[in-house]
């Protein structure tokens, strides 16, 4: 199955389908699990889903719109992104043809862009295997950094892939020695 980025269009005609979207599904690794019509509202209302440093689309497969991602920090050269599939459809592998889609979508469209990078909470063991699954590799491991809404923090995982290992199809690993041969 093939999953398209279809443009959203946060302000005008979607609007109210993404108002619906965010605040009917429950996001369990999110920093915050749901979301209130206000906050869903204010949040796009703040230019949080389209702006300069912001691009959203919904996720289509052949057959159902199945979530949505937003790009973040857009006029950074190592932009983000925020992935959501609704409940319905995790579990059953999509989310790595929207990982690649997403990636492919940003080193075409962002020639500046050398790398991408994402992140989710170290209990996320879906995602962190998508990320795995679609080529991009761990470059980080933040104990506690992750917070959870009434319980302690979680560890922050960062994956990154970079355009060359996209363009390519290869991984480049992370030098994790520390131990460079020094005295103490």
């Amino acid at each position: 199955m093939t999953v398209r980025l279809t443009p959203l269009d946060p302000t005008g005609e979607d609007r109210t389908a993404l108002v619906a979207f965010l605040t009917s599904e429950t996001f369990p690794f999110h920093v915050r699990r749901t979301i209130s019509p206000a906050d869903a509202e204010r949040g796009v209302d703040d230019g949080n889903w389209r702006d300069d440093d912001h691009e959203s689309f919904w996720l289509d497969d052949d057959h159902a719109r199945i979530g949505l991602v937003r790009l973040e920090d857009l006029s950074d050269p190592v932009p983000l992104f925020d992935l959501r599939l609704a409940g319905a459809y995790r579990g059953r592998g999509l989310a790595v043809g929207a990982l690649r889609a997403v990636t492919d979508h940003v080193f075409r469209t962002l020639p500046s862009v050398t790398r991408f990078e994402g992140q989710t909470r170290e209990d996320n063991v879906p995602m962190r295997r998508t990320f795995l699954r679609a080529g991009w590799v761990k470059e980080a491991h933040y104990r506690e950094a992750w917070p959870v809404d009434g319980e302690a923090a979680v560890a922050s995982v960062g994956y990154g892939i970079l355009r060359r290992d996209w363009e390519s199809g290869t991984t480049t690993p992370v030098p994790w020695d520390d131990d460079h041969g020094g005295a103490g």
